[in-house]
């Protein structure tokens, strides 16, 4: 069985496409086991999400993609109400701390926040995404993040909640791919999803 860890609503601007609503129904659909709507910097979608859930049985997986000015983009998952206190709490600093519409968050503020959230890295965001052309399949791009140092960081902050995350796109570099994921996992010390 599937579950999603990672999905944008349409409440992250220019990223994601469909309502909450429709994705919970899809995910229903697809059979998943469980669904994570994961915004960036903001937690505007789950309360549709979390009605359509609740009407679908699916158990939603709340979060948000964090994106701190100083260190590379995470997702932050709140397993508890304590934790969902702790997420609104530095989404709201950091919306506080920008002009309308902006968020600016550093690490030491996700560190004050820590405590109780789980995090997840993909080292494949800010990189290319392979795409197939008509003469072969794309070199594969290395990864942005494929030093220890920038993943450190949360490896330190998070002691035993952070994950380094895999995402496979079906095409013919996923078997490469997963073993360069497994070689930075083992490198970063985070176990790989």
């Amino acid at each position: 069985m599937y579950v999603e860890l990672s999905c944008k609503t349409n409440f992250s601007f220019l990223q994601g496409a469909s309502h909450p609503d429709e994705l919970v129904t899809r995910a229903t659909q697809l059979g998943y086991r469980a669904l994570a709507i994961t915004d960036r910097n903001t937690l505007a979608g789950i309360v549709r999400a979390h009605m359509a859930a609740q009407e679908a049985g699916l158990p939603l997986l709340i979060g948000a993609e964090i994106t701190p000015v100083d260190a590379p983009p995470c997702l932050l998952w709140a397993p508890d109400r304590a934790a969902y206190a702790a997420l609104c709490r530095l989404i709201t600093l950091g919306r506080r701390q920008a002009e309308k519409g902006q968020c600016y968050l550093t690490l030491d503020d996700i560190s004050r926040y820590s405590s109780t959230l789980l995090a997840g890295i993909n080292p494949c965001w800010g990189g290319p995404i392979p795409v197939a052309i008509p003469d072969g399949p794309a070199p594969l791009p290395t990864l942005p993040f494929t030093t220890p140092q920038p993943l450190a960081s949360y490896h330190d902050i998070f002691a035993g909640r952070c994950y380094l995350l895999a995402e496979l796109h079906d095409s013919s570099d996923d078997r490469q791919r997963s073993e360069q994921l497994i070689d930075l996992s083992q490198r970063v010390r985070l176990p790989l999803v």
